[in-house]
């Protein structure tokens, strides 16, 4: 008989808020059609506004062409040095350029920096190219790697963002692929985002992203403009452990993009206190696993689990871990099983999915056939 069992423990002490206690932090207001900031560690959706609007990504876009070249090369499919030729396709791409010529042999690794910090069209036609054969191919691919990421309102017709009426994606589906951009591959994150410029063909062009000079936490990470989609901006900051991740989509000018990210992330940095609650790989439970060769199966998390609190509030947490009953083996290590919820003053703050920190295999026949007997009276 299926149950839900709660495991409930104290994280920290609960302690109840006197009546004077501090309210909530109240969120800004900003000059966008939708936006959001989300603590990358531990996935909390802090603030937002209209987050599931579907919008054109313009060269947001680019973050998903990043993400699958980076895989690319991870999957040894290209290389960082091998050349590309161009083609009269990639050449001919409108919009921003890196510049490049046709029939030229141009190194991946050009192409990613054209992509990233000249937000070159014409690069990310040529990397498509590169990795699936053309760009219809590609598009396929980067709409399998949105469903797999959980960006389940995006969908996907170029590498590049120039318009097209079935191109489009939200707020929040842009707030995973960023994270997981900085998440999968924080090398490359750290190496191409935070150039201020890159020059090519004797062409030297500045990085549109103005948060990287305003604020030298700001690392990332890309900026879009097409005149449905506005201006926009997802940057990220990192500030002592804390790292913040900003959607500002639709706003009027280059400036304001700029402006309106700042003051969300400095929002998320003044009002909310980092905690890490748990450390990677540390047992947060040892629910009961059936018909394995363990009896219990270690629970927590890959990375350090970090969450953001209003401050003030670091001390008045209380957590419950929650996994649904039979537990049933085989199960892989790293595998989705129970979460921990927050509470803060008594409402839910939050629901974080929790992995198996080791796998527990199958039992002999007679391991089996013993618990499906003691099931039975459960």
């Amino acid at each position: 008989m299926t149950k839900l069992i709660a495991l409930i423990f104290s994280v920290l002490t609960l302690v109840a808020l006197p009546a004077h206690a501090q309210q909530l932090p109240v969120a800004p207001s900003l000059a966008a059609k939708s936006w959001l900031l989300l603590e990358v560690s531990s996935g909390q959706l802090l603030t937002s506004q209209a987050p599931d609007e579907r919008i054109e990504p313009a060269s947001l876009t680019k973050l998903m062409t990043a993400y699958l070249t980076f895989s690319a090369i991870r999957q040894k499919t290209i290389a960082l040095n091998q050349a590309v030729p161009v083609s009269e396709k990639a050449w001919r791409t409108g919009g921003s350029k890196m510049f490049i010529k046709i029939g030229d042999q141009v190194p991946v690794e050009e192409l990613i920096k054209g992509m990233i910090v000249q937000s070159g069209n014409d690069a990310c036609v040529a990397l498509a190219e590169a990795i699936s054969g053309s760009e219809e191919a590609f598009a396929a691919l980067m709409n399998r790697e949105a469903a797999r990421l959980g960006m389940s309102s995006s969908q996907f017709t170029n590498s590049t963002g120039l318009p097209d009426p079935k191109l489009r994606t939200t707020a929040r589906d842009l707030s995973l692929l960023a994270a997981a951009l900085i998440r999968d591959f924080p090398d490359e994150y750290a190496k191409y985002y935070s150039m201020k410029e890159y020059r090519y063909n004797n062409i030297t062009q500045h990085n549109r992203n103005r948060l990287l000079w305003a604020d030298p936490t700001v690392d990332g990470v890309k900026t879009g403009f097409t005149e449905a989609a506005g201006y926009c901006l997802i940057s990220s900051a990192k500030r002592g452990p804390r790292r913040l991740l900003s959607v500002v989509l639709g706003t009027s000018s280059d400036a304001a993009r700029a402006s309106e990210s700042l003051k969300l992330l400095n929002w998320g940095y003044q009002f909310f206190d980092a905690v890490q609650l748990y450390g990677k790989g540390q047992p947060v439970s040892t629910p009961r696993v059936w018909k394995g060769a363990e009896n219990t199966v270690k629970i927590g998390f890959e990375r350090d689990f970090i969450v953001a609190v209003p401050k003030g509030y670091a001390n008045k947490i209380d957590a419950q871990f929650i996994v649904q009953q039979p537990l049933m083996a085989p199960i892989i290590a790293g595998q989705k099983i129970g979460s921990v919820k927050l509470v803060v003053d008594g409402k839910p703050f939050g629901d974080f999915p929790t992995v198996a920190l080791s796998p527990v295999p199958v039992a002999s026949f007679f391991g089996r056939a013993y618990d499906s007997m003691r099931l039975w009276f459960q």
